[in-house]
């Protein structure tokens, strides 16, 4: 028996392990994204308790063991490659709703609780939680806050980080934290859950986590525009300085549009959820902005609105072939649309993407058999030049090996080394995945 697993198992009991050769497929591809070694087959742990799982971390920390943190693994693939890891940890048994306070808009889980459940638990009072991660059927909310992986809603609810009130974690030295509260007006610790958010679980493991939530609009519709791209960057930019609030507003790559049967060119699409006539009238004055830039502009509503919503996300985050490569970027604002000509430029049209016009941030997904890591590099390049920046976060593994993943060249590393030293001095959480190895 592995020595590792003599130790574990009383913790977690048999049935807390499982040994590589006894994962499900699907569970072993995710994992072998996280190295390049053919031998790479570390156990999974599934501690069904917070003590439980305090108890491993500190045996790792004791015999500095290395170790993965996840929840469901389906964004392990996300980062650099893993190197010398022991274990890989998981959350998802650690899936229970601790409270709703359907009053006060906030609600607190175990970090394994799957996404999906919570929206429907909150659809149930009427409310949500405006996020839009990848995998939403599999993503936890703690992986979803340990990515950063947040969607379009972000225009009016902000991101991951602006809609979490508060955080339990366990330290790699096994020891359990918090920070923040459980009411929308407690800010207490509100610093260290920003540093929390997009760690990639390399300075603590979440087991709590404390939202806020909105209620449910009453009716939504959607707005897209379509043509040339000066003419998309004028009208993201007319939106944007006008008194219309919607909560969405995605400029879209060419590649993009035509994926998905919305028409020809660039596209800007731009959503509004509030009561019926709000939402008509501020439709109505952005198809109107279309029209007056020679825009061609389609209306959606109702279940032709959810599934062009539900669709966008899926072209970048769930084909399964070909091999893809996919990065998270972020520009200026203002050069969004000229980041978009950019990406079509590179990739001969064949390259997806979106960015969330009001922040400039968005994602891409390329062909691996089509760009070449030279593409990224060029790409890269240009996000720099617009004061941004271009992660990749999922690869072929063959790729991964012949580029930096992060590319990040910011004056900010020290200060990452230090915090990282501070808070997993024996560098055993999530080594070499984040930003500067």
């Amino acid at each position: 028996m592995n020595p590792i697993v003599q130790i574990i198992e009383p913790i977690v009991s048999a049935s807390g392990i499982c040994n590589w050769e006894n994962l499900q497929s699907t569970s072993q591809e995710q994992i072998a994204k996280l190295s390049a070694s053919d031998n790479f087959s570390p156990p999974m742990v599934y501690p069904k308790t917070v003590a439980e799982l305090s108890q491993v971390i500190n045996q790792c920390y004791s015999n500095g063991w290395k170790v993965i943190p996840c929840g469901q693994g389906s964004k392990l693939g996300w980062g650099n490659l893993g190197k010398e890891v022991d274990l890989i940890v998981s959350t998802e048994r650690l899936n229970h709703i601790i409270e709703h306070a359907v009053g006060d808009l906030t609600v607190t889980t175990e970090a394994g609780v799957k996404f999906c459940d919570l929206q429907e638990l909150l659809r149930q009072t009427g409310q949500f939680l405006p996020l839009e991660p990848a995998y939403p059927q599999q993503a936890t909310l703690g992986g979803i806050i340990a990515t950063a992986n947040s969607g379009s809603w972000r225009q009016r609810y902000g991101g991951v980080r602006d809609l979490l009130l508060g955080i339990s974690f366990v330290r790699s030295d096994g020891k359990i934290a918090k920070a923040g509260g459980q009411v929308v007006k407690n800010v207490a610790g509100y610093d260290l859950m920003k540093l929390f958010t997009g760690s990639y679980g390399s300075l603590g493991i979440l087991t709590e986590v404390t939202f806020r939530v909105y209620p449910l609009p009453e009716t939504g519709s959607s707005v897209v525009l379509t043509g040339e791209e000066e003419a998309i960057a004028s009208a993201s930019k007319t939106l944007l300085a006008s008194a219309l609030t919607p909560t969405a507003v995605d400029l879209l790559s060419t590649g993009l549009v035509t994926a998905l049967g919305i028409g020809k060119g660039m596209g800007l699409i731009v959503r509004f959820q509030s009561v019926t006539e709000a939402v008509k009238e501020q439709s109505s004055r952005i198809l109107a902005v279309g029209q007056q830039l020679g825009l061609t502009g389609t209306l959606y509503t109702d279940t032709e609105e959810l599934n062009l919503w539900q669709s966008l996300p899926k072209q970048i985050w769930e084909p399964p072939s070909p091999p893809a490569i996919t990065c998270k970027i972020g520009v200026l604002p203002t050069a969004a649309a000229s980041t978009l000509v950019q990406l079509d430029t590179l990739t001969a049209s064949t390259g997806l993407g979106f960015i969330h016009a009001g922040s400039g941030l968005g994602h891409l997904r390329l062909d691996s058999a089509v760009v070449t890591p030279q593409t990224i590099v060029e790409m890269r390049s240009y996000c720099q030049n617009q004061k941004g920046f271009l992660t990749v976060l999922e690869a072929p593994t063959a790729f991964k090996q012949q580029l930096d993943v992060w590319g990040y060249n910011g004056n900010g590393l020290s200060l990452m080394h230090r915090i990282k030293q501070q808070f997993d001095p024996k560098n055993i959480l999530s080594p070499h995945r984040f930003v500067g190895d």
